[in-house]
């Protein structure tokens, strides 16, 4: 019941706080007609302002209210003022609602003023002024500022919402005109003067509009992320889908009210009083929708986004991809094909509408292009899905998981994918189906993790894949499903060199935690956004000659703003680790270092040294240069690159290019998808 006062709650007020904006702006428009400001709607207007103030006061303490027994799970903590207290002394929320509440104070003196001065247009602006600031403030609660706070992650969020305010706030004056003639009361003709007020709004309506939708299109990209699963199949994203569904009707009646009912207003005495007719039956449906709109919208800032939405079980069994598809030249022809029957319908739709065609042509023949052209694109995309294709992975993409997955692999899978996953074990040719490709096929970049996980458990009908489900703790499947994602991701890495590409960064190395010689102890992802990492895999005693050479170069490295992380590859008996570590001033990892070598030796392919076949040999010494962002940006192996970063001059060339990069892609995510 508390969840259900608390959406009201919110939703009220945040009704009122838009009304306020989108209604003093209509005044202020208003404003420039003398004839119109005088007009009956206006003071009926002017006289609902306070109790809208009001409303936003009172409902902002419901807001209080609700939100305080919400935080706490105890009901009647609602109307416990000591709670209320503790709410808004503790949580950011809370300070955000004092600055709200202070605002709405100032709205109300705003509009009291107002209702008892002259009427004058730089009055209404104030009014909208300080409505719009209390609106804005609210931001600093969203979702938006919980993912980060920042003007590029709070300001769209902000234009959404105050532009929303501006187009829905003005719907009841709008109401108010059409419905309102010069003695005040209702006739089937609309005051001359009235008409030139709604015009001049429409004017500005279109790219008010145009901007909810921009900033909208934003927000939700930012809310959903990647994953398009989370539209339909979490309760955001069918609140999301409701919310646009709505939008486009609101947006097929606007497009008819500008583009008809208004002109027709001033084309002679009955095709007025058609098109007054007309506006008032669908500004009010208009005005309905966007009241549910604004109600799921309320809803929508109180739920979990999709793209922390957790998706137990996708209730599908396909799923649409492109990724796993695109390949096929057959789907190509398709979904051109298609996008080629949606350009036709778009034409056909601005055709329709300049020879005057009839409705149901105008919109049935166009409808029937886009159904047609849906037919054509979606079946070759759609893929099988399983119950666990959009489980998010529990087990970190880090190289403990990846150490432990290829041991499991080694045990279970080598048989028939190969010791490299190839697909081409001992077990291989006994199958009337080839065991998959896992290494140099992009067969992890079409498939998801989740994907992966259901074959480890079940098994794949027709093919000889056993499950593992009752073998293998559910845990170590994900290990597995890491492996072979890194796997992947080495193969990727044989087009590295000792050079960095500018401005690429993709490819994401596994994060590991170590402890070292001179008591540091740490994670990878520690170096994020301050210093570059260059990672030396060596072999004890093949590589002293450049341990040596890196310690004479360390203090040059740091004036780069990169770190040197040395992480031994074999076992090296007690009297070698002190002569490495003797004036090392960097730190060589002791705890770790296993883990760390057996997966980053999967990044040790070059397109000369494939290391396709058996199972593969392993460089004796190999460097990786992560830049700050924790991107893996270039490689230096000597037995394939030759003299490579033994140049100074070279390696810190490569140094000095990705500090001058600024952040390209987010930090890689921190497990795989």
């Amino acid at each position: 019941m508390i969840e259900i006062i608390a959406a009201f709650a919110r939703w009220l007020q945040l009704a009122a706080n838009m009304i306020l904006i989108g209604g003093s702006i209509f005044l202020a428009i208003a404003a420039y007609d003398r004839a119109t400001i005088s007009s009956p709607w206006v003071a009926r207007f002017e006289r609902t302002l306070p109790w809208l103030a009001i409303i936003l006061l009172l409902g902002l303490i419901a807001v209080l209210a609700t939100s305080s027994a919400l935080a706490t799970g105890l009901t009647e903590h609602a109307w416990q003022p000591s709670a209320w207290f503790a709410f808004l002394q503790k949580t950011r929320t809370g300070h955000v609602w004092m600055w709200r509440e202070g605002f709405a104070l100032i709205v109300l003196g705003a509009v009291l003023y107002i209702r008892n001065s002259s009427r004058a247009q730089w009055r209404y602006v104030l009014c909208a002024t300080f409505a719009i600031i209390t609106l804005s403030v609210g931001s600093l609660a969203s979702h938006s500022a919980a993912e980060e706070l920042s003007v590029a992650s709070i300001l769209p969020y902000t234009l959404h919402i105050v532009l929303a305010g501006v187009w829905f706030g003005a719907l009841p004056a709008f109401l108010l005109i059409i419905f309102t003639n010069k003695t005040g009361q209702t006739s089937e003709k609309i005051d001359k003067s009235g008409v030139q007020t709604l015009k001049r709004f429409s004017v500005m309506a279109m790219p008010v509009m145009l901007g909810i939708i921009a900033t909208g299109v934003i927000v939700a990209d930012r809310t959903v992320d990647t994953i398009y699963g989370a539209l339909v199949a979490t309760e955001y994203g069918w609140l999301l889908i409701t919310k646009v569904t709505l939008l486009i009707l609101v947006l097929m009646i606007a497009s008819r009210a500008r583009s008809t009912w208004l002109p027709s207003l001033a084309q002679g005495e009955v095709l007025a009083t058609i098109g007054a007719q007309k506006l008032r039956k669908w500004v009010r449906i208009e005005f309905v929708i966007a009241a549910l709109i604004l109600l799921v919208a309320t809803i929508l800032a109180n739920t979990i986004p999709a793209k922390h939405a957790i998706i137990e079980e996708w209730p599908y069994p396909f799923r649409f991809s492109i990724d796993a598809t695109w390949d096929d030249p057959a789907v190509q022809t398709r979904i051109w094909a298609g996008v080629a029957l949606l350009i036709l319908a778009g034409g056909l739709v601005v055709f329709g509408r300049a020879k005057k065609w009839a409705a149901k042509h105008r919109i049935g023949i166009p409808g029937a292009l886009v159904a047609s052209a849906l037919v054509v694109i979606l079946p070759p995309l759609a893929v099988q899905a399983y119950p666990e294709t959009y489980l998010k992975t529990p087990v970190p993409f880090d190289t403990i998981s990846i150490a432990n997955g290829s041991h499991f692999f080694a045990e279970n899978c080598v048989a028939c994918h190969g010791p490299q996953g190839k697909g081409n074990g001992i077990l291989a040719k006994s199958f009337s189906k080839i065991p998959a490709d896992l290494l140099t096929e992009p067969h992890t970049e079409r498939h998801t993790a989740g994907d992966f996980f259901n074959w480890l458990t079940k098994g794949i009908p027709d093919t000889g894949m056993p499950g593992f489900g009752d073998k293998l703790e559910e845990e170590d499947r994900w290990d597995v499903v890491n492996y072979i994602h890194a796997m992947s991701r080495g193969y990727q890495a044989r087009l590295m060199s000792p050079k960095v590409v500018p401005n690429k960064p993709s490819l994401a190395p596994p994060n590991f935690s170590y402890s070292a010689h001179n008591e540091s102890r740490g994670i990878l992802q520690d170096f994020r956004q301050q210093k570059s990492i260059l990672l030396v895999l060596f072999s004890w005693p093949e590589s002293k000659a450049r341990i040596e050479q890196l310690r004479m170069t360390y203090e040059k490295l740091s004036e780069g703003s990169a770190e040197v992380l040395a992480v031994p590859m074999n076992d090296i008996d007690p009297q070698d680790i002190e002569e490495i570590t003797a004036n090392i001033p960097f730190p060589v990892v002791t705890q770790g270092a296993k883990e760390i070598t057996r997966s980053y030796i999967l990044y040790r392919r070059t397109l000369g040294r494939p290391d396709l076949l058996g199972e593969g040999s392993i460089p004796t010494h190999l460097e990786f240069l992560i830049d700050r962002f924790g991107y893996l940006r270039a490689r230096w192996i000597p037995v394939a690159d030759g003299e490579g970063w033994t140049n100074t001059n070279l390696l810190m060339q490569q140094i000095a290019q990705i500090k001058l990069e600024k952040e390209i892609l987010s930090p890689p995510d921190d497990h795989v998808h």
